[in-house]
This record gives C-alpha cells, sequence and structure tokens, in this order.
C-alpha cells in the first residue's frame, strides 16, 4: 500500500491510495509500538520484519514532511507594513450539492469578508441562495451552477476581466479562469478548476483529472502575469500529480512549512486529508491561512490572505522545471487524447 503509488498507473485503485498516507503511517508507528510491547524479536525473520515497518515508516513520512514544522515554509510570511492595497484574501469551499445547510458558511463569509470566493458542486438552489445571502456584496460573479456536482460558481469583490468558463477535459466539468484587478491596480491570473476524481462511480482512471492539472501548470509556466490557481483538486497536496502542477506550473504551496490543513472528510476525523488547495505564484506571500467552520459538507473550507510583493518574489522563486518534468507534464495530457481516441474507436 505505501508503495503502489509510485507506480506510472492512472487506475482508480493505484492512485486511490495517495490519499491515506497520513493514515498508513499512523497506523505503521502503531504497528511498530506494538511489535516492541507484544514480541521479543530473536530470530532474523523477526528483525527483518521489523526492519520492513520502519523502512515504511521512513518512506511515507518523507512523503509528506514537507507538510510538518520540520521544513521550511515555502511562501514567506507578509512583510511588516504592507498596506490594505496589496492584500487578497481568497476562500474556497466545496458545498455538497445535496447539503441544505448554509447558516454557519454564510456567517463566516460575512465575518472574515473574503475578496474572492470559490464555490464548487454548486447547483441552482446554492446559487439561489449564497445569492440572497451575500449577492450585494460581491459586484462580480461568474456562474456556472450544474446538477451533476460540478457546478462552479465565482464572486469577487475585486474587478473580473476576460472572465471564461472552459470545459478543459469533459464537456460536463467546468472551469473558471479570468484576470483579477487588485485594490493597487495590479492584475493576476485566476484559475478556478474541480476535475473529477479517481474513483470507479466516477471515473475509473485518473487521467483526466491529471490532464486538466497538467493543462493549468502548462498554462502557468507560460503566465505572463502572478498567478493563483484554487479549488477543488481531487487530489492530495503530496501526490505526483499536484507535485509536478506546482514544479510546472512554477507555483508555491503556503501549506508547506506550516502543517495539512486537511479539508475533507469533514464528517469523519480519521479519514481527513487536504483535497482543497490554493497555490500561487512567487509574488505573493502569507498574511494568514486556515481551514473553516463545518457547515454540513463533507469539506471544510481553505482559506488564505495573501500580501502582493513582486519586489520579493526572487527570495521565494521556484526552481525552473526541468525538460524531462515538461515532458512529463505533456506526456499525461497526451495520454488523455490517445485513451479519448481509443475509447471512442471501440
Amino acid at each position: 500500500m505505501s508503495l503502489l503509488p509510485l507506480l506510472a498507473a492512472d487506475y482508480w485503485w493505484i492512485r486511490a491510495f495517495d490519499f491515506p498516507h497520513l493514515q498508513f503511517t499512523g497506523f505503521t508507528l502503531l504497528a511498530i509500538i506494538l511489535f516492541f510491547f507484544t514480541f521479543k524479536p530473536k530470530w532474523i525473520n523477526d528483525y527483518f520484519y521489523i526492519l520492513i515497518l520502519l523502512g515504511c515508516f521512513a518512506f511515507q513520512f518523507y512523503r509528506f514532511i514537507d507538510y510538518t514544522p520540520f521544513v521550511s515554509t515555502e511562501v514567506s510570511e507578509s512583510s511588516d507594513g504592507i498596506t490594505q492595497e496589496d492584500i487578497v484574501s481568497v476562500y474556497n469551499v466545496n458545498l455538497l450539492q445535496e447539503n441544505k445547510e448554509s447558516e454557519a458558511l454564510i456567517e463566516e463569509i460575512k465575518s472574515k469578508q473574503p475578496d474572492i470566493i470559490v464555490f464548487t458542486e454548486a447547483n441552482q438552489r446554492w446559487k439561489e441562495t449564497i445569492e440572497s445571502s451575500l449577492g450585494n456584496s460581491y459586484a462580480y460573479k461568474i456562474e456556472q451552477p450544474q446538477e451533476n456536482t460540478y457546478g462552479m460558481l465565482l464572486y469577487s469583490k475585486m474587478e473580473l476581466i476576460d472572465g471564461t468558463i472552459k470545459f478543459r477535459v469533459d464537456p460536463k466539468i467546468p472551469s473558471i479562469e479570468a484576470k483579477v484587478k487588485m485594490r493597487n491596480g495590479d492584475l493576476f491570473q485566476l484559475y478556478a478548476i474541480h476535475p473529477t476524481p479517481p474513483m470507479p462511480q466516477h471515473n475509473p482512471k485518473s487521467t483526466d483529472r491529471d490532464k486538466e492539472l497538467m493543462q493549468i501548470a502548462l498554462e502557468s509556466y507560460e503566465a505572463t502575469l502572478p498567478v493563483v490557481v484554487m479549488g477543488d483538486f481531487n487530489d492530495v497536496a503530496w501526490s505526483d500529480s499536484t507535485q509536478l502542477t506546482k514544479t510546472v506550473g512554477k507555483l508555491l504551496d503556503v501549506r508547506i512549512g506550516r502543517g495539512f490543513y486537511n479539508t475533507y472528510h469533514a464528517k469523519y476525523p480519521i479519514f481527513r486529508w487536504s483535497l482543497d488547495h490554493i497555490l500561487t505564484s512567487s509574488e505573493f506571500r502569507l498574511k494568514d491561512n486556515g481551514t473553516g467552520v463545518s457547515f454540513g459538507s463533507d469539506h471544510f473550507p481553505y482559506w488564505v490572505v495573501l500580501s502582493f510583493e513582486p519586489e520579493l518574489s526572487k527570495e521565494q522563486t521556484p526552481e525552473e522545471p526541468s525538460e524531462a518534468d515538461l515532458d512529463r507534464a505533456k506526456e499525461q495530457m497526451n495520454r488523455s487524447e490517445k485513451e479519448n481516441v481509443a475509447d471512442n474507436s471501440k
């Protein structure tokens, strides 16, 4: 179970093992402790067994060590004296389409007053609920409510320029992109996504999800503006797909060096991992971040408060992606196209 995610295969039953990595690590540590309390190693196979457990634990811990305080932060703290003109607060939330509880969520949004909100799993009922509660506070909106759990709404207090709804991989799964004009007059490129997860009832492979992530990564790589990518990725922070998205897109994660900020599953504490993400280019620094209130969804909201400080971007500039990284991203996109052609030919 520890090694399966290393296989370069898109089948859901392999990619699903990316998700419960924290749980595997906890169970492995428990097994190590119980072994020493229960047995006294006498034979070579006893030592071989415990070495395997210790090796698994070390490997598992290494996979997510970046999301602990044991490493340096990837996104630096905001500078002292930063003005409100350079602040952008961003709030991301998966509503759970069937959820009808909204009061706690609306109260938190009214309290935090984020500049930009992305709602996923928004259908027409949720659109009407949000509009009636928040509509007057957000002058700029891009709305694509749907009844298939992939509806998306973008609300902004800042001006949205060239806002578009795209169906990148699947004609039923939208994404939103727009240029955002900050209070200081500068622009940044915003991408909001919610690709399909690798699960048998949704999609038997992770190919479509990974293709959408690679499209965003390559567009971010070529962007001439600062970039913010946000949404429910249906992928965990430490997976190869998310890591490749960051590398190719030259994106940074405020979680690194700070914590997991797990957003799913809100109702089952033992099964929690980070599915919702907000990635930024190097022009942004972090003022604050956290997970939001429980309001009946299976996700917690995830929010960050960023400061725009392009003059300091060289202090946290990510490395340029290698040719191998770019080739991997392009190969992932081509793999999806080839599989779609093969499926259509059948």
